[in-house]
């Protein structure tokens, strides 16, 4: 369902190099958002417009840009402990 999705996506032109070079990535959170939103077959995406696939998209990249921030916190605290422990 979410692949179908990532081809719309694809097909608008909507993401950028980098998104489309993490598809598994984007592919996975699309079905987050669309879980999220009762989204659960390809014929419901495939009657969704383009703005609604706009929010879709855009809430992927909410959900991505926070997952980053996370790693990167965690990444930032496991530096510090090892520093602190040298």
């Amino acid at each position: 369902m979410s692949e179908f999705a990532f081809f719309r996506f694809m097909t608008y032109n909507m993401l950028t190099m980098e998104e489309q070079q993490h598809k598994d990535e984007i592919v996975s959170l699309t079905e987050q958002v669309l879980d999220a939103r009762g989204i659960e077959c390809d014929s419901k995406i495939s009657k969704i417009s383009e703005e609604q696939l706009k929010g879709i998209l855009e809430e992927v990249r909410k959900l991505r840009k926070k997952k980053k921030n996370e790693q990167d916190s965690d990444k930032d605290a496991q530096d510090q402990l090892d520093l602190a422990v040298q």
